[in-house]
């Protein structure tokens, strides 16, 4: 297990905020979690996936950060099962389905996110989620210090919520997919299709972190963002982007801060308007 002192964040946040953490462990198997967590050291630990969906709201931690970024990444597949531990991006897990002429996680090829933390954030788009193709989970309660496993069914998915994104404490190891056999032709296509999509309407040119709010019944973020002519505002480095109001973007070495006033203006703004309360979608740490 790699353990760094001082660790520069920008590397491991999407939206590419600079930040110092006390320190960083990169875990290799779940030994090295349970070790982790039953060291002596009382410091509040904070778990990274990829970095997506994420908010720095400070520039230096006293915590130690868990991240799984580039690790805790293996995958076994038999037949149309596939298991795989939480660390691996959804994209390189969609590659690793199309390898197997297996169907279901196209979606995904473009949606930035670890296996866990789409399995916390039940993340999907275009009436899709990630929910409808997993059978069971597996965490670490640090609490207990025990190893769990979950079956799907347990899990009370809702739209951009679970389980765990209820049980914070809880640490995603791995999940159990089902997945559809299908040809590697028809797979390519669709990916390539959602990937089309996504950049057309989103401002991939930009640093960011994906969907900042959840869509309140009824509406539509962007929509909202258009009437009240907030797409362009912008505080310090962060603006709300002209190409797609959902979205927050890092134009010039934006602070979590910046992001979080915009943020707070745009729910003003909202609410004022149509006495609507805009739901963050992405984790403030």
């Amino acid at each position: 297990m790699k353990v760094v002192e001082h660790l520069d964040l920008t590397l491991y946040n999407s939206y590419r905020i600079k930040a110092i953490c006390k320190r960083a462990y990169f875990p290799d198997s779940e030994n090295d979690i349970q070790t982790i967590y039953t060291s002596d050291d009382d410091v509040r630990k904070i778990v990274l996936g990829s970095g997506h969906n994420i908010i720095l709201s400070k520039s230096t931690y006293d915590d130690y950060f868990i991240i799984f970024s580039g690790n805790f990444n293996r995958v076994t597949i038999t037949g149309t099962e596939v298991v795989a531990e939480a660390g691996i991006s959804m994209y390189d897990l969609s590659l690793h389905a199309l390898a197997h002429e297996l169907s279901g996680l196209e979606l995904f090829y473009d949606i930035p996110s670890s296996l866990g933390g789409a399995v916390v954030m039940n993340a999907g788009a275009s009436g899709e989620e990630i929910k409808d193709l997993l059978t069971k989970v597996r965490y670490y309660n640090p609490s207990s210090n025990q190893f769990a496993d979950i079956q799907q069914d347990e899990m009370a998915f809702e739209y951009r919520n679970s389980f765990f994104q209820r049980n914070p404490h809880l640490i995603i190891t791995k999940a159990w997919l089902s997945l559809k056999k299908g040809t590697k032709a028809a797979i390519k296509e669709k990916m390539e299709q959602n990937k089309a999509t996504r950049w057309a309407k989103q401002p991939k040119e930009y640093p960011n972190a994906g969907s900042v709010f959840k869509r309140p019944k009824g509406f539509y973020v962007g929509a909202l963002m258009d009437e009240l002519q907030l797409k362009g505002y912008s505080i310090g480095g962060a603006k709300i982007s002209e190409k797609h109001g959902g979205f927050i973007v890092n134009v010039n070495n934006a602070t979590g801060d910046d992001i979080l006033r915009i943020i707070k203006h745009a729910q003003d703004k909202v609410h004022e308007r149509y006495g609507i309360t805009l739901e963050v979608e992405q984790r403030i740490i």
